[in-house]
């Protein structure tokens, strides 16, 4: 009787969603994403940071078919996640605004490229770290309440959704130095990163660890020329994640009124590379980009050999990034955890 019930009310707010959907206002009064290059929508093309995409074949198949600064061939989760909810518009970068106004009132985008959890990974890259994605956030506010009015901001800030892409990069680059030889630096998941309640946020979904050692580039320097996941990093990453788990009680009793969801990445992709034809997808082992082996950033260019034609049979697109596709499918999957976030 205690599943059936769970399952209706699923289904019922299911229908709501499907519901607001086809109106004309969204779930969540505004969105607000912080992380790295898997949601930076073009912070990076504002600062002088290594790593970009503001230029061709990045962004290839986005909706205006020109580079963004978007680390894919199209759309991003988010951008899907921002369609869901129910925006007519993407959440700018927060970066691009020269004139913010009525451009915050849905939201905005900090995200930066070859940002982190450990200030030392932005540092490296000239990047945006997390605590100064923040402190723009902090600036958001400030104009929200000019054009909004200090009660409407307040309403805006407390009801919007929050979403934390963060940890691949940390994990990976750990995993790079450690091979070297190096010390390696610890990444941890603390209440340092929740600064976001203490500045209004009650809604915040936080993505766990891929299989990074999927990831066609991880599988190239580590695979053993066996072009398989390297499982060893992959049960770092799954081990990460059992600790975030495990802290998502202890954050919500200690927060008040904190809705904290963990978006679940690890499966949906491990599944998506390990079987892709049962999705669909054509090639899981490399990305669209020239070999699709090594290439990321300015090494998958317009003039790199080999780029596919049809980016949607694969699951990467450069040798670290999903393809748009991929983003869909895994939007597609985490749809019962968006409901959490922004009904709870």
């Amino acid at each position: 009787m205690g599943y059936l019930s769970s399952l209706l009310t699923f289904i019922f707010i299911f229908a709501d969603v499907v519901f607001y959907m086809t109106k004309d206002e969204p779930l969540v009064p505004a969105l607000f994403i912080f992380g790295d290059s898997i949601v930076d929508v073009g912070n990076n093309n504002y600062i002088y940071a290594s790593v970009k995409a503001n230029f061709f074949p990045y962004g290839r198949d986005f909706v205006t078919r020109t580079p963004t600064g978007r680390m894919s061939n199209g759309k991003l989760s988010v951008d899907y996640a921002s369609e869901y909810a129910g925006f007519s518009s993407y959440q700018p970068a927060y970066l691009s605004l020269n004139t913010k106004g009525d451009n915050l009132l849905n939201g905005a985008n900090f995200a930066s490229s070859a940002s982190g959890y450990h200030f030392s990974i932005a540092a490296l890259y000239h990047a945006v770290p997390l605590m100064q994605q923040l402190e723009l956030y902090k600036d958001c506010q400030k104009e929200l309440v000019k054009i909004a009015g200090k009660t409407n901001a307040t309403s805006i800030i407390s009801g919007a959704a929050y979403i934390l892409v963060a940890g691949a990069g940390d994990f990976a680059e750990n995993y790079y130095i450690y091979h070297s030889g190096m010390a390696s630096r610890p990444c941890h998941f603390n209440l340092e990163n929740l600064d976001l309640y203490a500045l209004g946020a009650r809604k915040i979904g936080v993505t766990m660890l891929p299989p990074i050692g999927c990831i066609p580039i991880i599988i190239t320097l580590y695979g053993s020329g066996n072009n398989k996941c390297v499982e060893e990093i992959n049960d770092v990453a799954l081990n990460f994640n059992k600790k975030l788990n495990f802290t998502t009680e202890n954050l919500v009793k200690m927060l008040s009124g904190l809705n904290l969801v963990f978006f679940d990445l690890y499966q949906p992709l491990y599944e998506l590379v390990t079987k892709p034809s049962n999705y669909g997808f054509f090639e899981a082992r490399k990305g669209c980009c020239a070999s699709g082996l090594v290439e990321v950033g300015f090494t998958c260019n317009r003039k790199s050999i080999g780029t596919c034609a049809n980016a949607s049979e694969y699951v990467f697109w450069d040798s670290l990034h999903p393809t748009q596709a991929t983003n869909k499918f895994l939007i597609d999957r985490l749809i019962p955890a968006i409901i959490s976030l922004v009904y709870n």
